[in-house]
């Protein structure tokens, strides 16, 4: 039976922290596993303690090389996809991932989709030493993300509203 609590971890690729928080189990299907974080929850954000000031749910897809954040205004993204590794479960109730640095991003007053950190990976590629199938990776998966975000792909449509509307 899975636990009701997932920790999720977000690494860089040399083993920093990057994020660390407790999260809601709140259901698998065939897009992965979808976890809710509310507001006032205790974290690690770009490795500094934190607390989470609005809620969000985060899908983990069962084999791709991003997650997907969805969130409630006021937030000015309403959906924040990180290039990452594919997830690594420890047992059930612990994710492992290695953010990638790009980062695909829908804004939620105008709808634009916009690519971002490309200067970062670009520079962690070469101080890390990224390998270059994990390059072709990570940039497939932001040219995927690019135009799913964009025309209507779940699950950035509609899907993950009600999961969202768990946290809120």
């Amino acid at each position: 039976m899975p636990s009701d609590v997932v920790r999720v971890i977000y690494r860089k690729y040399d083993g920093t922290m990057h994020r660390d928080y407790p999260a809601r189990r709140l259901a698998e299907d065939d897009l992965g596993v979808w976890v809710g974080v509310t507001a006032g929850t205790e974290s690690i954000y770009h490795g500094r303690p934190s607390v989470e000031q609005i809620p969000f749910v985060l899908l983990v897809p069962h084999h791709a090389w991003w997650t997907g954040m969805f969130n409630p205004q006021p937030r000015t993204s309403e959906v924040y996809c990180d290039i990452a590794t594919p997830a690594r479960w420890e047992a059930d109730h612990t994710v492992h991932l290695v953010d990638l640095d790009l980062d695909v991003v829908r804004r939620r007053s105008t709808g634009l989709v916009e690519l971002r950190d490309e200067d970062e990976f670009a520079e962690h590629r070469e101080r890390f030493g990224y390998p270059d199938d994990l390059v072709t990776e990570a940039e497939a998966a932001a040219r995927w993300l690019l135009g799913a975000l964009g025309d209507g792909t779940e699950p950035f449509a509609t899907a993950y509203r009600k999961w969202l509307a768990l946290v809120v």
